[in-house]
């Protein structure tokens, strides 16, 4: 996974509330095993004709938003099944932020996995990010993980967001699960020392 320190970017806006997996990444994409490749059919449904041309009135086929790394979602982001494809085919297709008043227990954990910052916010304050985007589609969001806050560009408005201490290590340090332990291993070794049931 990448480092995740500081990101400044501008946004995706998708105002479309319980948006679940198969919507994010249809079923009929899960065949592949590796995280590769998933970003090209992210929202394939929304995002295609049924004979793959690109709809033009879909945001990710908007040229304002290309590039942008922060998608702006409704509320109830990630329902559904738990595949962890969902999170894979956001951050294949760059996407380093997911800002949401809500999402679902089992995305937020398939999220961080992956490197990917769900970032939760009141509905008042998601309100506010949709009408900020919607005056100037080219308004960019700081995300700071170290201060655990998000800044509004033209209302001097700082936020900030919860994330678990465990989790904000392994995005700062771009670790997953088995780097955060081979990061430890040292200090595995001298608790280990210390027992006296270590041969």
């Amino acid at each position: 996974m990448e480092k995740f320190q500081t990101l400044r970017s501008g946004v995706v806006p998708l105002p479309i509330e319980n948006v679940d997996t198969d919507q994010i990444i249809p079923a009929r994409f899960l065949k592949a095993t590796t995280r590769e490749g998933f970003g090209e059919n992210l929202f394939a449904d929304w995002r295609y004709t049924a004979d793959g041309q690109p709809k033009p009135d879909f945001v990710l086929n908007d040229a304002r938003y290309v590039g942008h790394q922060i998608l702006l979602a409704g509320k109830n982001f990630g329902c559904g099944s738990s595949r962890e494809h969902a999170a894979w085919a956001l951050y294949d297709a760059r996407f380093r932020v997911v800002i949401s008043s809500y999402f679902a227990d089992i995305f937020r954990g398939n999220a961080l996995n992956t490197g990917l910052l769900p970032l939760q916010v009141s509905d008042e304050v998601l309100l506010g990010l949709f009408e900020v985007v919607a005056q100037n589609p080219q308004a960019a969001l700081t995300v700071d993980l170290q201060a655990q806050t998000l800044t509004v560009p033209g209302r001097n408005e700082v936020i900030h967001f919860d994330l678990d201490l465990y989790k904000k290590e392994c995005l700062i340090n771009g670790y997953d699960d088995i780097d955060f332990l081979i990061s430890q291993e040292a200090a595995i070794t001298a608790y280990e020392q210390q027992r006296s049931w270590v041969f």
